[in-house]
């Protein structure tokens, strides 16, 4: 069983984190060997199995990430931007995997994983579902079927307690109709329409967010033309699919070399 990758997730007491335990554990694949959480946190010193209310798994959770990262040969990390930043670091030094789910990065944040993709791979993406990663191929390939006559606009709900917006994958899928458009999501965003916003600009792609409940995520795809309207859609209603689906792109990447890949390289789904 030794021989089995061992994995770090961090932000353990939030909603993800204590799924990705749930799944790392369950699997025959892996094995959880680590459990970070801020310094401060009511769970520093405890085994995470008794903490999440159940029976002990034999992993302490601390908030040495350093320790914790030393020996792993992966990390699943769906945290703060600041906090991802400070774990890719550490995730290099261990020439570890780090699976990425944060999202909300800025272009900074962004240029520091890079950096550290340098020295380990690095997988993220907005979502980890095998589902919303077809859609994002759909997408793009609709998009390219269709001209600015129809216009885009993509559509997302999630629960209540969710700090950005547009989500990431929200993200992801205007991305993916910019580049079957062949523009820069950049040049025909849409995001922030109150007042008098006067007329829909021609090409652009707009992006509704919707809060509220206990939401997993939806997201629709709107190609709006004159007479008729295509909608593509994707529902959530188990976060288990993300954490699913970032143990299998843990797991892909450890024989990877260093570099940035998301879960269309994971899932075997990348254009050629």
């Amino acid at each position: 069983m030794t021989d089995l990758p061992g994995i770090v997730v961090t932000g353990v007491s939030g909603r993800m984190g204590r799924m990705l335990v749930d799944t790392i554990v369950q699997s025959p694949r892996a094995r959880l060997i680590g459990a970070v959480e801020r310094s401060g946190h009511d769970w520093i010193g405890q085994d995470v199995g008794t903490a999440m209310g159940g029976a002990a798994l034999g992993v302490t959770v601390t908030d040495d990430a350093h320790g914790a990262l030393a020996n792993a040969q992966a990390v699943i990390d769906f945290t703060a931007p600041a906090a991802t930043v400070e774990f890719a670091a550490l995730a290099a030094q261990a020439r570890a995997v780090h699976v990425i789910g944060t999202t909300g990065l800025s272009d900074d944040d962004l240029g520091h994983l890079s950096a550290a993709a340098r020295h380990a791979p690095i997988i993220r993406a907005g979502n980890m579902s095998l589902g919303v990663n077809l859609l994002v191929q759909l997408t793009k390939r609709v998009a390219a079927a269709l001209d600015d006559d129809f216009d885009i606009e993509v559509i997302e709900a999630h629960h209540n307690r969710k700090v950005d917006a547009p989500s990431g994958t929200a993200l992801m899928l205007g991305e993916a109709a910019a580049e079957g458009r062949g523009v820069r999501l950049a040049d025909v965003r849409d995001s922030g329409r109150d007042g008098m916003t006067g007329a829909r600009r021609r090409g652009d792609i707009g992006f509704t967010a919707i809060r509220g409940g206990d939401i997993v995520g939806e997201h629709d795809v709107l190609f709006a033309g004159t007479g008729e309207r295509i909608t593509l859609r994707h529902v959530a209603t188990d976060r288990a699919v993300f954490a699913r689906g970032a143990l299998k792109a843990a797991l892909w990447g450890q024989d990877k070399g260093p570099g940035e890949y998301d879960m269309l390289d994971v899932l075997g789904l990348k254009d050629g």
